[in-house]
């Protein structure tokens, strides 16, 4: 697949600033493969679609990741722990920085390329949320950058398919939890032309043997997120419980344990609308991302959901 085929037009202020209100009270565009129908609910109405379902979820949760630096003035991304005080991370600005010095609590050890630095840290994460770029509001609430189930830390930003949910309406849901720490995979953009020639760096997950056993055994499985499909795809596969998945899963894909899928609306070049493209299809996506864009989703992070059964 060439990446220009992952292009869209967005109006920007379709690009969602702030969370709902209500986590639930989110717009839902439901998409039946089956039968072709397409129709508009709300997130609160998900139990009315997904009568069958084991409903899989992400369960990490986000670390306050960005912590600034100063001579010369930029900030730290911390993207994966990799030793008790060591982690990878994203350092600005690159070029002025060397390895062996300390900026504050951290101390780079190595430079990685692109931007990537491994570096030790002196105690535990303090920083800021890591908000993607496009988005400019302030956020007054961390927690809305985070799921109500959000539990293991460790992500360099949030699974956001999982922020429509509550407490409430994951009760009335058949729920099992798997871990994906999201780090530099899942939001770097794709710069090639060839999506094969896209390089994964990989991302740690881990699954329990009895929520596997469940996953595996159930009649229809929903993936909450992109996250949850790469993981369930992956073991699927004949990977370990416990491991880093590099899966890229891009049109042509034959998914194995994934039936339905939840997803907010992404980034145009991007892994996680192939992702979308190889559930659905290539131009049956193209015409929902149409549709949402002519009633007015909200787009990306905190926007509005997708389900497609």
């Amino acid at each position: 697949m060439l990446a220009k085929e992952l292009d869209y037009d967005l109006p920007p202020e379709l690009i969602a600033q702030r969370p709902a209100e209500q986590r639930d009270d989110s717009r839902l565009l439901v998409h039946d493969r089956r039968t072709g129908e397409t129709r508009h609910r709300r997130f609160r109405d998900l139990p009315e679609e997904v009568a069958r379902e084991l409903v899989v979820v992400n369960d990490t949760r986000v670390v306050p990741a960005r912590i600034p630096i100063e001579r010369p003035r930029g900030e730290v991304l911390l993207l994966e722990r990799v030793g008790d005080a060591e982690w990878e991370g994203l350092a600005r600005p690159t070029r002025r920085l060397r390895a062996g010095r300390t900026y504050g609590r951290i101390e780079l050890l190595e430079h990685l390329g692109e931007g990537r630095w491994r570096l030790r840290l002196r105690g535990e994460p303090e920083g800021a949320t890591p908000l993607p770029p496009y988005i400019t509001a302030p956020l007054e609430d961390p927690e809305r950058y985070q799921t109500v189930y959000a539990r293991d830390s460790g992500s360099a930003a949030a699974p956001t398919a999982g922020l429509h949910f509550t407490p409430e309406l994951l009760a009335r849901l058949d729920v099992e939890r798997v871990t994906l720490h999201v780090g530099l995979d899942t939001f770097r953009p794709v710069t090639v032309d060839d999506l094969d020639d896209h390089e994964l760096h990989g991302e740690r997950y881990e699954l329990q043997p009895d929520a596997w056993a469940r996953i595996r055994d159930a009649e229809r499985v929903l993936a909450v997120g992109t996250t949850t499909v790469r993981v369930l795809e992956s073991v699927a596969r004949g990977a370990p419980l416990v491991g880093r998945t590099t899966l890229f899963v891009q049109p042509g894909f034959e998914f194995r344990r994934v039936d339905a899928l939840v997803t907010n609306f992404h980034l145009p070049r991007s892994t996680l609308l192939a992702l979308v493209m190889a559930f659905a299809g290539v131009e049956r996506t193209r015409e929902l991302y149409r549709l949402a864009i002519a009633e007015r989703y909200r787009f990306y992070s905190f926007g509005d959901a997708m389900l497609i059964l």
